[in-house]
């Protein structure tokens, strides 16, 4: 049985840790949706751009998979760059995400959500507005897609930012603020922090050791959400195995 997660949001969910700073994760029970079929595990995870690197999700799944001894899907769908206006209901990546979850569906259960977004939103006149936004769009997810009753996790931004010269550092703590509240007045969902997490040199990506460390942060927050009276349906496999040998090719 497969359990899966989207992934959603900008380029720190996407990851953009250099791969030749942390050690690879080799985990046969982790795999990808690619054109709707589950893969074997690759590298990057979310390959939204050919700055694409070493994800969160990675050291997610590879603790979920061993712990709970599942395979573990992911969905990737963030896009780096991009505002939360840009994940609007109906808009393309919002549809998109939403098509992928539901071939994912077909021969997986999902059973949590991550977000990681918001560094584009920093400024003064977007901020103000994030919390209704997200509301508006988690809960759209939640509903068109009935995970009433899986964790939904925000990432938090990083301290960091304050060291950027564009204008993140002003208001990425207003950003925190939202995705703590709306966290903390939302059944199933919960606030991951990034405090004490590092930046590659750009002090606007985490670097790859703080990805690693994120990503346990999210399985931890997942634990405490997680019902664990739930019990996963099982689906159909693709033929006899989840990856066939001429997929690999």
């Amino acid at each position: 049985m497969i359990h899966s997660f989207l992934l959603i949001g900008q380029s720190n969910m996407a990851g953009r840790g250099f791969r030749d700073e942390v050690e690879p994760i080799v985990n046969d029970k982790i795999v990808l949706l690619r054109n709707g079929l589950w893969r074997t595990m690759y590298t990057p995870f979310n390959p939204d751009r050919s700055t694409a690197g070493v994800n969160l999700s990675e050291s997610f799944a590879d603790r979920y998979a061993k712990e709970k001894g599942v395979e573990v899907g992911i969905i990737p769908c963030a896009d780096g760059g991009t505002c939360i206006d840009q994940w609007a209901v109906g808009g393309q990546l919002f549809d998109h995400a939403l098509y992928m979850c539901e071939l994912a569906t077909r021969t997986s259960t999902i059973a949590g959500v991550l977000w990681h977004q918001g560094e584009s939103d920093c400024t003064d006149e977007l901020y103000p507005y994030y919390e209704e936004k997200l509301s508006v769009i988690m809960e759209a997810f939640r509903e068109k897609l009935g995970l009433y009753d899986v964790p939904f996790l925000l990432g938090g931004l990083g301290d960091y930012l304050l060291e950027n010269t564009g204008w993140y550092g002003a208001n990425y703590g207003k950003i925190n603020q939202a995705l703590e509240n709306y966290a903390s007045k939302t059944p199933m969902t919960g606030f991951v922090s990034a405090k004490g997490l590092t930046s590659n040199p750009d002090k606007l990506h985490f670097n790859a050791a703080s990805l690693r460390e994120f990503g346990e942060r999210y399985y931890e927050e997942f634990l405490k959400l997680e019902d664990k009276n739930k019990v996963f349906k099982e689906k159909p496999m693709q033929g006899n195995s989840i990856v066939t040998g001429i997929e690999n090719l």
